[in-house]
């Protein structure tokens, strides 16, 4: 038995064309939304037209893995790869399968992450978005080999790779067949600036334990959006572990670049012009 399987995708998971538009219609009986910033009730049809960013406090929610892609990606440029790579509970352990098929209920995806190619205002990249909420974004067996897959298509083709990162770290129902993909991304990472093809790394809130220790950390330019999580354990096993306390923030953005581990914060709105203005420099 494979660590995963390539299977025909059901009607009710989304995939994409490069035809498509990427309009993904999410049946939401609730059409408010609370900010858990500023308390503000929101329309959600004024927080989808604003980014996702609510417009009364700037707080920033969460965009799916289709979201960014569309945020991103020129239209009709995406030609989505790797598509039907489902997980297979090849350990046995208890409760994974069920798990498996509420989070492809929920994000209508077969696994966590959704890769391809595609053009960022005319430059063409390979690039790969991970869904947080296919459970919790953990990267197991199909997350890290359609990662690889991303990062060495970029050294195929010679393109730069663009992987946006939003994970809670390992999958433990994969065990050590999941930490292994730290170590499998990081090499396709080392080959690729081996050849001198630029990486860029976007983790986005959250990007904590295995991803942040491996690929996400590890690209040339690293951009992120204000006010991001990034992180390897959570502040109290750090403070725990280190027996001090430590500054308010230190795993936020705004605290992260100021101590030289990531390179940009970007607004949404311009994230993609901030990737292009990147990529512009560096093919």
């Amino acid at each position: 038995m494979g660590l995963f399987s390539s299977r025909k995708s059901k009607n009710k998971y989304v995939t994409l064309t490069s035809k498509s538009k990427l309009t993904v219609d999410i049946v939401d009986d609730n059409k408010w939304k609370k900010c858990n910033q500023c308390n503000e009730i929101i329309y959600n049809e004024d927080l989808k037209n604003n980014l996702n960013v609510c417009p009364k406090c700037g707080n920033y929610f969460r965009l799916t893995a289709f979201e960014r892609i569309e945020l991103l990606i020129d239209e009709e440029t995406f030609m989505e790869r790797d598509m039907t790579l489902n997980s297979k509970d090849v350990l046995n352990f208890p409760g994974y399968e069920e798990k498996l098929e509420t989070s492809r209920e929920k994000s209508r995806m077969l696994d966590g992450v959704i890769s391809g190619v595609g053009k960022i205002n005319g430059i063409e990249v390979s690039i790969a978005a991970m869904e947080f909420s296919f459970m919790g974004g953990s990267m197991g067996s199909v997350v890290g080999e359609k990662i690889t897959r991303a990062l060495e298509r970029g050294l195929k083709r010679k393109i730069p790779v663009v992987v946006v990162s939003s994970s809670g770290g390992a999958r433990m129902q994969e065990g050590i067949l999941s930490l292994m993909q730290m170590a499998k991304t990081s090499g396709a990472v080392k080959r690729l600036n081996e050849a001198g093809i630029p990486f860029i790394s976007v983790p986005v809130d959250p990007t904590t334990g295995g991803v942040t220790a491996s690929f996400a950390m590890l690209g040339d330019v690293i951009i992120t959006e204000p006010n991001a999580f990034i992180a390897f354990a959570g502040p109290r096993v750090i403070e725990q572990t280190v027996n001090q306390k430590l500054p308010k923030g230190f795993q936020r953005a705004e605290f992260l670049l100021e101590h030289g581990m990531i390179d940009i914060i970007s607004e949404r709105k311009d994230l993609k012009t901030t990737i292009y203005r990147v990529l512009e420099k560096l093919v």
